[in-house]
């Protein structure tokens, strides 16, 4: 995917390409949701992230460790006070295809794990959304969406949907919170963070879609 490189665009988000070593480690309950808070909430201590997380200070700072042996966090000694050790995220996405891994079933086997627990955590924040939703103010109700759409395409036809999409997506790559906590857009300015699912594979047999109209009456 190429940023925008447009004279005013912001940096461009960071990606990792996990490798096989990478993938295994991530595929983890408590580091996968470790990464996941680096990157949302910003740089912070074991002690935080236990407390935030419902575990204990020593299996999250164990399992710190392990993230960074990978190249996926790093510690920040400027943040340190005391005994306490502050951590951040290398990267805002994780980026891979299964097919990097062929003739590695462990690392298979990781990919499969890590695809399984976005899936259940997408449906987790969906559900959520569905529960909240009556606290935002009505133009958040219009402008969110949920749809599903059937289309019959080739393998190569999928892949250039998708690569399109990707394109339309990575103009807004810049309202991306940054990494080490700081957010460049300000509480007052309208904007909230928004969730983006894309999900594209083939289905055989009878097929249940969710309605075919999306929230806002449109087909789909």
């Amino acid at each position: 995917m190429e940023p925008d490189a447009s004279p005013s665009a912001e940096p461009p988000a960071s990606v990792v390409a996990l490798d096989s070593a990478q993938i295994r480690v991530l595929a983890h309950p408590l580091r996968a949701r470790l990464l996941i808070a680096l990157r949302s909430d910003g740089p912070a201590t074991a002690t935080r992230l236990a407390q935030a997380l419902g575990t204990n200070t020593g299996a999250t700072s164990y399992h710190l460790r392990q993230l960074a042996d990978a190249g996926l966090v790093v510690e920040e000694p400027d943040r340190a006070s005391g005994r306490q050790r502050w951590w951040r995220a290398m990267h805002q996405f994780s980026s891979w295809r299964r097919s990097d891994f062929a003739g590695d079933p462990d690392a298979l086997a990781a990919s499969d794990w890590l695809h399984r627990h976005a899936v259940r955590l997408h449906a987790d924040l969906t559900e959520r959304w569905v529960t909240e939703q009556h606290d935002y103010p009505a133009e958040w109700h219009d402008a969110a969406t949920f749809s599903d759409v059937l289309l019959r395409l080739t393998p190569a036809q999928l892949r250039q949907l998708t690569d399109e999409l990707h394109a339309v997506v990575d103009r807004y790559r810049h309202a991306v919170p940054a990494v080490d906590g700081t957010d460049p857009a300000a509480p007052e300015d309208g904007t909230e963070q928004v969730l983006l699912y894309l999900h594209s594979f083939p289905v055989r047999g009878r097929i249940p879609l969710a309605g075919g109209v999306d929230e806002r009456g449109e087909r789909s």
